[in-house]
């Protein structure tokens, strides 16, 4: 999702600062699906804290460009009129086709019995209200986030991680998988291994080990890629 320039031209000016947080917002949105953390704002640009890439976020919010979510830690996307002409607004959401209206509640997964697809009637513990705008990949359900291995990546224990359901995921993906019917949430990455291809399922947070598996076993596969998150609390 390149921004177009001239699609702003009625939004107030940025700083140089302001544009190079909304292009590496962009440009996280365009490789992962998902946009960065304050965190990963301040580590990547240099900033002090998380709460100085914060500041810049509100600005951006306050200029038209991006749009923030209260309440979730990667709540954030690039404003409607990125992907289309300013003056045609929000107005799109009220004319959507319907399929995908279908998306404005998702499945939400919670434990998942061994043996059994992960979309299971017996697994949905209810229909969630979303916002079909909200990921940049269509969402198939929310799966509810057991656990902090994914701690330092923004996703923590009770979250709502938005799940688009596919096998095809790259380098630095955060996958929802599946090993021995126990499902879980990691980055993922895929090396050449002495003995054929080799699936490293990395946490994100050092109390947590990582997991390695054989591509090729058969207990092992890919349930979806992570696309979005809804924080919790509040709900």
């Amino acid at each position: 999702m390149d921004i177009n320039t001239a699609e702003f031209a009625d939004l107030p000016k940025l700083t140089p600062r302001q544009a190079e947080i909304l292009a590496l917002i962009t440009s996280e949105i365009n490789d992962s699906g998902l946009p960065p953390t304050r965190a990963e704002i301040a580590t990547r640009l240099g900033f002090a804290s998380a709460n100085a890439a914060e500041e810049h976020l509100r600005a951006l919010a306050r200029k038209g460009y991006i749009e923030l979510t209260p309440g979730t830690s990667r709540g954030i996307r690039i404003a409607q009129h990125a992907h289309q002409p300013f003056h045609q607004g929000r107005s799109q959401q009220m004319s959507l086709p319907s399929g995908a209206l279908q998306q404005l509640t998702l499945p939400l997964i919670g434990r998942v019995a061994a043996g059994s697809p992960i979309m299971a009637v017996e697994h949905i513990e209810k229909h969630v209200p979303v916002d079909p705008g909200l990921f940049t990949k269509g969402a198939d359900y929310l799966l509810k986030v057991k656990g902090m291995s994914m701690r330092d990546a923004g996703i923590l224990d009770g979250d709502y991680l938005a799940v688009h359901k596919t096998t095809e995921v790259r380098n630095g993906d955060i996958v929802v998988a599946r090993i021995d019917d126990e499902v879980t949430v990691k980055r993922w990455l895929q090396k050449q291994g002495s003995h054929g291809i080799v699936i490293e399922l990395q946490a994100e947070n050092p109390d947590f080990k990582n997991i390695t598996v054989d591509a090729s076993q058969a207990n092992f596969a890919v349930e979806g890629q992570a696309v979005g998150l809804i924080r919790t609390s509040g709900l």
